[in-house]
């Protein structure tokens, strides 16, 4: 092999045989189907050497109306028989410091590992024209799902985004299990929020504090809902599940909730209008869920305030990127720090501080290397996120380090700020999401379609706390080992 393929080939055979140096614990899953999201949810169960947490997972079809069914089911068809669908998996996560080398470095690119296991299927319904609505008559209509967000507030609620105009919002555990096959039913969503007047496929965000849901779509619109203001006939029934229950906890009742029991809806709080071209991604900032930010096509950065109306308090036109942004991300745990991904091959730091009112805003700094499409912050530390996209490289940067040498890099020829790449995936890396039970383990997923023909790959990993670890501390422990090492082999 030749060219691209070659350079990949070579580089996944360094990095495995450098797997057990790099990792604390790692698992490999080989998916029949294409994933665009992967996110965690909550933990389920702790025992003495693992725990056991939830796993979403999107199934989406490789071809148009070309209908993809559960990764774990190994007898399905592939003649667009059986829909797209959300699955909810447990996933049993070693502890630090348990998983032996041996056990990290031996793994099968096309097997399942067996730490992760399907709990439940939903499946995912579409859209038919121009008029979307839910019902069982629509098994030709089934669409990808492209993002899954989870609610911080209800670990049972997520939402979910697909080539609709529309958000659907679910509750996991009150939804019943379906099997993905020719002729079933799609599941109901507990609620649909409307607002969108074209399809809004990408950008989707769930605010910290608030049951607010944030989205973009082509019609170049910001929307804003509250869950809070969905009351509805099926609230009020004896059958009301628990996430009703739960959207209806404020009490009030809204003149945008619909009346449908079916099929529940809720309109906007706001539609905000500012982009010149297709809003790619959103995001709350981390402590109010009256401000949130926004990047589109339009290579804009804009930061909006509920509290002052629907136009843009700060847009940044210049020095924002040179091509269409893809991605933003606020720093859980600096409020005025926000990055952005760009088209241009860059991930760009900004101080909203710093930010003017005229259009520009010139960014703290800029890393360069990768061509960002995917963005995350840490959970744990202020200075360090993550950025992944088709090179098949998933990049973990500390800003801090900018300046200094890289760890698990070659300093020499490594992009500033570079702490750590994890190269893994063979193909384009379309999602992945850090633990917060586990801040240093991350599930990243890749869309292998391109490279091998198959589905794609998940992969649950751990670094290795030698590399993230104070270097002092390190050291110190090293020295300690060696000692040991030393007074052991001098022992009769």
């Amino acid at each position: 092999m030749t060219g691209r393929g070659s350079t990949v080939d070579e580089r996944y055979t360094q990095w495995k045989f450098l797997i057990p140096v790099l990792y604390d614990w790692f698992a490999n899953h080989n998916l029949v189907w294409p994933s665009l999201s992967c996110r965690w949810g909550p933990r389920l169960e702790e025992q003495t050497y693992k725990s056991r947490q939830r796993l979403y997972l999107s199934e989406q079809a490789s071809e148009p109306r070309s209908l993809t069914i559960a990764t774990f089911l190994p007898d399905s068809g592939t003649d667009g028989s059986v829909p797209n669908t959300l699955v909810l998996a447990h996933c049993d996560i070693v502890k630090p410091r348990v998983a032996a080398a041996e056990h990290i470095s031996q793994f099968s690119e096309e097997a399942r590992s067996p730490f992760v296991k399907k709990h439940k299927t939903i499946i995912h319904p579409g859209e038919v024209n121009n008029d979307w609505k839910i019902s069982s008559s629509l098994m030709s209509g089934f669409v990808q799902v492209n993002r899954i967000r989870e609610l911080p507030q209800n670990s049972n609620i997520i939402a979910t985004h697909t080539d609709s105009p529309d958000v659907l919002i679910w509750d996991v555990e009150a939804q019943p299990n379906r099997h993905p096959m020719l002729g079933a039913a799609e599941s109901h969503p507990d609620l649909i929020l409307t607002g969108h007047q074209e399809n809004a496929e990408f950008a989707l965000a769930l605010c910290p504090t608030e049951p607010f849901v944030l989205s973009g779509g082509k019609d170049k619109s910001v929307v804003l809902w509250s869950i809070h203001d969905h009351v509805s006939s099926l609230a009020e029934s004896d059958s009301k599940s628990p996430a009703t229950s739960f959207l209806n906890s404020s009490g009030k009742q809204s003149s945008k909730a619909s009346n449908n029991s079916e099929n529940p809806t809720v309109g906007p709080r706001g539609v905000y209008q500012g982009h010149e071209d297709t809003v790619e991604d959103v995001q709350f900032c981390p402590t109010s869920v009256q401000e949130f930010c926004s990047v589109g096509d339009d290579s804009c950065l804009i930061l909006w305030d509920a509290r002052v109306g629907t136009s843009p308090v700060v847009k940044v036109v210049e020095k924002a990127h040179n091509a269409d942004l893809h991605c933003v991300d606020w720093n859980p745990h600096d409020q005025n720090i926000i990055l952005t991904g760009s088209a241009d091959n860059s991930v760009r730091m900004f101080d909203r501080r710093n930010l003017a009112s005229e259009g520009v805003g010139s960014p703290i700094y800029t890393f360069e290397g990768h061509k960002a499409a995917v963005l995350s912050w840490s959970p744990d530390r202020s200075s360090v996120f993550g950025s992944a996209a088709e090179d098949g490289y998933l990049n973990i940067w500390d800003h801090e380090k900018v300046g200094k040498k890289c760890i698990g890099t070659r300093s020499s020829t490594s992009p500033p700020g570079l702490f750590f790449r994890h190269s893994g995936h063979r193909d384009k890396v379309v999602d992945f999401h850090w633990n917060a039970f586990d801040p240093w383990t991350i599930v990243s997923v890749s869309d292998d379609c391109g490279s091998t023909g198959g589905g794609g790959t998940l992969q649950i990993w751990r670094l290795s706390d030698l590399l993230h670890r104070p270097e002092e501390e390190v050291l110190t422990e090293l020295e300690m080992f060696k000692s040991h090492i030393l007074s052991c082999s001098s022992q009769p």
